[in-house]
């Protein structure tokens, strides 16, 4: 380990490699998987007894103060609402689902329904948007068969209620409807006996199901993941094995990446809880406006460890350029950070490090990794040794990883304490998910850093199935070109779509920084995406942009000749974005494809941005 690895107190990893006669290369971590808990609310009741009146969770009111709860009221109401659950015969069969985002009620609620043995399903609340068609939530009413649905803000659910949620399921809320239907509040039940409720909590054992948690459908409808206690609590072990720190001193996050997904509310909450830290939920994002929240709680809240992706990085850097309060709060007290869901720009990277330096006279260990809802989530891990773009790192002790050949790309597989058992009521797409020696398949590849010495760790290659081939046969490796035009264009672009199947060369559509372009090209306020997608002054400069990163690309598979600004964002409801920021490949070619034609076509229009 480095003296600067040994200062910040990170991991490092070391690695058995056993090469297959398939081709498949076998990583195996020397160091064993400690022990961990049986059941994710042990944690709970550990600290809510060695540190009873520590902060738990907290979130700000309307009045702009914080709700505190502490470790100790947070498992006196975690007991009394499992009471209550108790009453009403849920299951795995029946289980719990809540269609809010983030809040205390939901932490709470999640937990209540774990402490009891019945799973739960956070769903994104895009599901329940006003103006959706509400097919994908009538879909996942029918797979999950719930015995109880909850929706915080209630009102907000009330055309996604009666669209989707079954009569016979019991309703959760904090206000009634206009259809009359009727709505338990969550304080009538916590009243029912604490007795029955430790001997259900007695049976859980590490095989129980704690939730269910949907992918995010971008192929067809979405999947259940089974997860188990067992799955997330020996995850946080592994955790622990590239952020040690998390056991020196309680970690203080501030959060806002959604619990429906795997790495808000199983990795980030699951950090928190295992380690007896304070998380404060944030309830800004990394879009537009709503990105002031955000500020306004890290000037306020100085968290030691920060997790985010991508995109968030990008624009806190940004706004630390030019604010002191934010740069010296957030750096105040921070061991590390940490990223997934993509590749980070070098571009942010050297910021990051340049703003620590400034901030705290050292550079601060950007961790990253890769991982899966299937894998609770995390599979590998980077140590300062590695974290450079587009690592991932080594596999966790507890995970065993399988490099296997598939077409000219090397897949990820996974076995491990971690992994699911399947989908739920899908017995055919669970044996697909696995192979023939039950390693599971994440469909990322990766590629080893040095093919002669896979010990030195794997880099981040795609998702197999973004990939696609151009005319002449030549393969297109999406996730690692997305990843260098992200860079090429940085701070301009939120994202890139890259087309080109079957077609002679490759062309973009660019999702703009509405702001950052507007500031770009000395706008006096923010524009429209369609007003910049047709500003010269900002195509000008992606063309120069674009044309400096094709003259560093050897080939027709990396270098783009043709682009568009996209004239509006994608949609949450048809799935083309995740809540996370992530953009989904195939859908939004199939949305664009008209305008993608348009790049293809002898005669180009104007507004398009042609590389030379």
């Amino acid at each position: 380990m480095t003296a600067e690895a040994a200062a910040w107190h990170t991991g490092s990893f070391a690695v058995d490699v056993q090469r297959q006669a398939d081709g498949s290369t076998v990583l195996t971590p020397r160091a064993t998987l400690g022990a961990y808990p049986r059941r994710v609310t042990d944690a709970l009741e550990h600290w809510a007894a060695l540190a009873p009146d520590r902060i738990f969770v907290a979130r700000r009111r309307a009045d702009g103060a914080w709700q505190r709860l502490s470790y100790r009221q947070a498992l006196q109401r975690v007991r009394a609402l499992a009471s209550g659950l108790a009453t009403h015969a849920l299951s795995a069969q029946r289980p719990l689902v809540i269609l809010s985002g983030n809040g205390i009620e939901h932490l709470l609620l999640g937990l209540s329904a774990m402490y009891l043995g019945v799973p739960y399903c956070p769903m994104s609340p895009a599901y329940s948007h006003r103006g959706s068609d509400f097919s994908k939530l009538r879909y996942v009413m029918g797979l999950l068969t719930p015995g109880m649905v909850a929706a915080f803000d209630t009102p907000q659910f009330e055309q996604a209620i009666a669209a989707a949620v079954p009569l016979d399921a019991v309703l959760l809320g904090d206000a009634g409807l206009s259809s009359g239907r009727a709505v338990h509040r969550l304080e009538t039940l916590e009243s029912g006996d604490l007795e029955g409720v430790e001997a259900a909590h007695a049976r859980v054992e590490p095989d129980t199901i704690a939730k269910l948690l949907l992918t995010s459908g971008s192929t067809g409808q979405p999947k259940a993941v089974v997860t188990t206690h067992r799955m997330l609590c020996s995850n946080q072990i592994m955790l622990h094995s590239a952020m040690p720190f998390l056991l020196d001193e309680p970690p203080i996050v501030v959060d806002w990446l959604p619990w429906n997904h795997t790495y808000g509310g199983s990795h980030n909450v699951g950090a928190v809880l295992f380690n007896g830290g304070s998380l404060y939920i944030d309830d800004g994002r990394p879009i537009g406006q709503a990105f002031q929240e955000t500020v306004r709680n890290l000037s306020e809240i100085s968290p030691t460890v920060y997790f985010n992706v991508p995109k968030g990085f990008e624009m806190l850097v940004e706004r630390m350029e030019h604010d002191e309060t934010l740069r010296c709060s957030f750096f105040r007290r921070l061991r590390a950070c940490f990223f997934a869901g993509a590749s980070l720009s070098q571009y942010t990277w050297d910021a990051m490090d340049r703003q620590a330096m400034s901030a705290r006279g050292r550079r601060l260990p950007m961790l990253s990794g890769l991982g899966a809802t299937e894998t609770s989530p995390s599979v590998t891990f980077t140590t300062p040794e590695t974290d450079r773009a587009g690592v991932i790192g080594l596999p966790a002790p507890g995970c065993v990883v399988k490099i296997a050949p598939v077409a000219d790309k090397l897949e990820l597989r996974v076995r491990g304490p971690n992994v699911t058992p399947g989908y739920w009521r899908a017995p055919e797409q669970t044996a697909a998910a696995f192979d023939e020696q039950g390693y599971y398949r994440l469909g990322d590849a990766v590629r080893l850093l040095d093919p002669e010495d896979p010990t030195r760790g794997l880099a981040f290659d795609g998702r197999i199935s973004e990939d696609f081939k151009l005319s002449t046969g030549t393969w297109v490796s999406v996730g690692p070109l997305r990843a260098s035009l992200l860079q090429a264009l940085a701070p301009l672009a939120l994202d890139v779509v890259i087309a080109g199947l079957d077609r002679d060369y490759l062309t973009l559509l660019i999702l703009p920084d509405v702001r950052v372009c507007s500031l770009a090209i000395g706008a006096a306020q923010p524009l429209s995406p369609a007003e910049l997608a047709r500003e010269p002054r900002l195509l000008q400069q992606l063309a120069e942009r674009l044309a400096a990163h094709a003259r560093t690309q050897s080939g027709s598979a990396t270098r783009v000749r043709r682009a568009l600004v996209l004239p509006e964002p994608p949609s949450l409801d048809r799935g083309e974005i995740t809540d996370k920021g992530s953009i989904n490949q195939r859908l939004m070619r199939e949305r664009w494809a008209a305008l993608i034609a348009e790049l293809y076509r002898d005669t180009v229009p104007a507004h398009a941005v042609c590389v030379v």
